[in-house]
């Protein structure tokens, strides 16, 4: 489990990264400063949530079922969240509207809040000193 958490905390900040760069590089011709501020809303929690999954990848007081939850919240959460504020930010760019799908936007945060719950949760549970 350490290992797919560090794995996938990488991947999202690299994509974190390309996708900060994009926003701030690339988009300004195609889209507007709100659409602009609110993508890169996204790429900062995905690039947040990275960090959450490396550092929950190195807790040893929590244990492999409980990472494997939180791995699964979080990631389903970011793709929810940060994924759908990319498309509604880039909604004029695609035949697809994302407005939509935009409910699963506060789902997404909403299993956000649930990996740092469990997290919490653990931390309680746990003879930590």
């Amino acid at each position: 489990m350490n290992k797919t958490l560090l794995t996938t905390g990488a991947i999202l900040g690299i994509l974190g990264i390309i996708l900060g760069a994009f926003a701030a590089h690339g988009l300004e011709k195609m889209v507007d400063a709100d659409a602009i501020k609110t993508f890169e809303t996204g790429v900062r929690y995905q690039i947040y949530h990275a960090f959450f999954l490396l550092i929950v990848s190195r807790l040893t007081f929590l244990n492999s079922k409980l990472k494997k939850v939180i791995f699964y919240l979080v990631l389903i959460g970011a793709i929810f969240f940060s994924g759908s504020i990319y498309g509604l930010a880039t909604n004029t760019l695609s035949s697809f509207d994302f407005k939509t799908i935009a409910m699963i936007t506060p789902l997404g945060g909403l299993l956000l809040i649930g990996g740092w719950t469990v997290l919490l949760v653990g931390i309680i549970r746990a003879k930590v000193e």
